[in-house]
């Protein structure tokens, strides 16, 4: 199908996986979006195949590639959640076409975000760990929360996600982590703890601390806890399905089209930045 001109062209990355393939379903029910790409990695399966027939939705003409520079040279947009390896080569792609380029990939370092600061000079980038407007949500809240209450209260991010989950803790936490960090005024990274074992010690005060669970197909869960003297507040956020994050990054694309280069967060795109 050829897009009208009021459509906004979008490639999906990673289009026969799961994430993928509900990527294609919401770029197919939404309103001025429509799929013009479908990546995968040399050797899948699916290259070759409708990507369409593969989510779902009926035959649509685009067939699964092996080759991002001709794919995102037609098109407005890419959606991405892969790994941050891919996800760097493709930013490279994005930035010369000048495209904006959704990015739900989590798991990146150093080196990663280094990276993606290059990009963002020449294109439009929302990274979030989450795509979700609950989570989004639960993030400026958290920040709020750490401002307000101050070190006197203990902030501990445990989440939970199903058993395949390769990269802990998720991006989600550290979504929150980092939210929390501003709240105070601190660094997150001189902050944290990621696990204890053993004869750790006290608390130290002011610590931001993780706990990571998997098992069975927790789609995810993430709870912020600030435990104060004789009382606890808990602010938490349940996903009871993938298809949140889906139509988020198509809403993310969408509100990214047109703008000017540069990094944006899910805030920016739901108007909480000032929360």
């Amino acid at each position: 199908m050829e897009p009208s001109k009021s459509q906004m062209r979008l490639v999906v990355a990673g289009a026969a996986g799961r994430m993928g393939r509900m990527l294609v379903q919401a770029i197919h029910a939404s309103e001025g979006a429509v799929l013009a790409g479908a990546l995968e990695r040399p050797g899948s399966s699916a290259l070759g195949l409708d990507a369409g027939e593969l989510a779902g939705v009926g035959a649509c003409g685009v067939l699964v590639s092996d080759d991002p520079l001709n794919v995102l040279a037609k098109a407005d947009g890419l959606i991405d959640f892969t790994t941050p390896d891919t996800t760097i080569a493709l930013a490279g792609i994005a930035a010369q076409a000048r495209i904006v380029h959704v990015i739900g990939t989590t798991g990146m370092g150093e080196a990663h975000l280094a990276a993606l600061e290059a990009a963002e000079r020449h294109a439009v980038i929302v990274r979030s760990g989450n795509m979700s407007l609950g989570v989004n949500l639960l993030a400026g809240l958290v920040r709020k929360v750490a401002a307000t209450l101050g070190v006197d209260y203990d902030i501990e991010i445990v989440e939970m996600h199903h058993r395949m989950k390769v990269d802990a803790p998720s991006g989600t936490a550290l979504m929150l982590g980092e939210a929390a960090a501003q709240g105070r005024g601190v660094s997150l990274a001189e902050q944290s703890v990621r696990s204890r074992d053993g004869h750790t010690g006290a608390r130290r005060e002011g610590d931001i601390g993780f706990a990571a669970l998997r098992g069975g197909t927790v789609v995810g869960d993430h709870d912020a806890i600030f435990a104060g003297s004789g009382e606890r507040l808990i602010l938490s956020h349940r996903a009871e399905d993938r298809s949140i994050f889906a139509r988020g990054a198509v809403r993310a694309a969408l509100w990214g089209h047109g703008r000017k280069p540069g990094q944006y967060s899910m805030a920016d795109v739901l108007g909480l930045a000032d929360l």
